[in-house]
């Protein structure tokens, strides 16, 4: 079962982008042909990731990002059909 993921996805549940059920399932990300585990937010269109600055905290209690360009390729941890070579 393939799902078609969207041009932009964040972990953020106050974000407008926030998509529960697809997070649940779990979403992978390949930033420039190498595995990103600390990406906070994304968008395939205009080629961008926010990921996490470790240890570092906002006035909110949010964590801090940095945004970085790429080619960005979202998939489905649980789809077979990602094509995840081991």
């Amino acid at each position: 079962m393939s799902t078609e993921m969207p041009d932009r996805l964040c972990l953020d549940p106050k974000s407008p982008y926030y998509d529960h059920t697809l997070l649940a399932r779990g979403v992978g990300i390949k930033f420039n042909g190498a595995e990103k585990t600390n990406v906070w937010e994304y968008c395939v269109s205009e080629g961008w990731i926010r990921i996490v600055v470790p240890g570092s905290l906002d006035r909110k209690g949010a964590p801090m990002t940095m945004k970085v360009k790429g080619l960005v390729e979202p998939y489905l941890d649980d789809d077979p059909s990602s094509g995840e070579a081991g």
